[in-house]
């Protein structure tokens, strides 16, 4: 393509992209997201030039963001995937592994897992034929402790696949010592978390494999994609060919020979030197991403820090602006850990003078958006009701969770004016129906002693 046409090209695209641009903020009229994407012109100008040079596979901008973002994370290897969910069904299934000999995952073994989560931590438990083992959580922290999984491990428990929530980290360091003295596996969900520290080390960094999710509503974008990352290679081997069909060939695509014996290979019952390109050593899938997709990834991931940096000065204004609100139980971060904050929890308490759905109702009619924290219990759900399954100890707060807690948006294209708005919202909410409730009957006066 001719140098001096493209630049003049990507030169539209940006006065483009600055003619669209509006910062005005009207409370009750703007939309409040709870999630989204923060997009500028270079990555409106990243995504075109892919799009003008017609990168539709995954190619040179996909292996670039893949070793750009386990630097990133202080890994030896990482693997685009379409998705995060896709990411979570790779990285489970890579334990499944018959290179993984007496070490692998079996059909029947246990993974523990919350009940307090998003479907996609728990679906590839289910789909490798391995059985769910659901623990409840904190409240505040909305996260499991090593207590609580030390007490849900049975004879058959093999695996640890938990997400950190909100942004918040599990106790990764306890978990994965408890891993390491048990001999489990831990597959770290850290789609939530991508930036949050504990203990000083970031999250997708604890477990044997991690994933994270570039959906718009994560801490960087592709529009959709993921990312299985892991320090083992071995494992990221595995994962990289149940992500490519299930091939034992390592070419990236468009190329051939790459092991310089590609007409050499002896495996399983085909003939010698079958082409190695298409044996396939696993029951894989077609899991890639695109340079589109890696493209706009790569700009974004330069932001990443600024991202993490509003992300926790939204969530602090937050937290200061309610935090003499009654009725309301307010998130907290877990011992030792610094979130990079996907989202700010709360939970409306069994004796506030209002109930979730009505402070949910009065947030959405100011146009300020809510979500629930996910799937709350998802025993619960019809998906899993009829699927082999083990809880350990109660789910209480899993129940609570499902009755009475929400969450509102900390995202970077939140600006300080929108959060004070709805730290306003939910005080004035608060204090209309403290003021309209009942008076509570007072404590009879005891007799006095004689």
């Amino acid at each position: 393509m001719n140098s001096t046409r493209k630049a003049q090209i990507m030169a539209e695209v940006r006065r483009l992209h600055r003619e669209n641009a509006t910062d005005e903020f009207v409370p009750g009229v703007t939309p409040i997201l709870s999630s989204g994407a923060v997009l500028d012109e270079d990555d409106r100008v990243a995504l075109a030039e892919s799009a003008i040079e017609l990168r539709i596979a995954a190619g040179v901008a996909a292996r670039k963001f893949e070793s750009a973002f386990a630097r990133t994370l202080g890994l030896r290897k990482a693997h685009l995937t379409n998705s995060g969910s896709s990411a979570n069904l790779l990285a489970l299934s890579a334990l499944t592994s018959p290179q993984l000999d007496d070490l692998r995952l079996r059909p029947g073994d246990e993974v523990v897992t919350v009940a307090a989560g998003f479907p996609t931590t728990v679906n590839p438990i289910i789909q490798n034929g391995l059985t769910p083992v659901f623990v409840d959580v904190e409240l505040g922290t909305y996260n499991t402790t090593a207590e609580r999984i030390e007490a849900a491990i049975g004879p058959r428990t093999r695996a640890i696949m938990i997400a950190h929530a909100l942004g918040n980290p599990y106790p990764a360091e306890e978990v994965a010592q408890l891993a390491e003295d048990r001999g489990l596996f831990v597959v770290e969900d850290n789609c939530d978390a991508v930036g949050s520290l504990h203990k000083g080390r970031l999250t997708g960094t604890f477990g044997d494999v991690s994933t994270v999710s570039f959906y718009p509503a994560h801490h960087i974008t592709m529009g959709e994609g993921g990312c299985v990352l892991t320090a083992n290679l071995a494992l990221a081997r595995i994962v990289e060919s149940m992500r490519d069909w299930g091939r034992d060939c390592w070419c990236e695509p468009g190329e051939d020979n790459t092991c310089l014996k590609r007409f050499a290979y002896q495996l399983g019952d085909l003939p010698e030197g079958y082409d190695h390109k298409y044996i396939f050593s696993h029951v894989g899938y077609n899991l890639k991403s695109t340079d589109l997709q890696a493209s706009l990834g790569l700009s974004q991931l330069r932001k990443l820090p600024e991202f993490g940096a509003a992300r926790r000065r939204n969530w602090q204004r937050l937290r200061a602006g309610l935090a003499d609100v009654p009725g309301l139980l307010l998130p907290e971060p877990t011992a030792g850990s610094d979130p990079s904050w996907f989202g700010f929890a709360i939970t409306v308490r069994s004796d506030a003078p209002y109930t979730r759905r009505e402070l949910v109702d009065f947030l959405e009619s100011r146009r300020i958006g809510t979500r629930r924290l996910f799937g709350g219990n998802l025993t619960r759900h019809p998906a899993y009701r009829d699927r082999e399954h083990r809880v350990a100890g109660q789910l209480t707060n899993s129940d609570i969770i499902t009755d009475r807690t929400f969450w509102v948006g900390v995202y970077p294209g939140i600006t300080a004016e929108m959060i004070d708005y709805v730290a306003q919202s939910i005080r004035e909410f608060a204090a209309r129906r403290r003021a309209a409730a009942p008076p509570r009957p007072s404590a009879p006066v005891p007799a006095p002693q004689l």
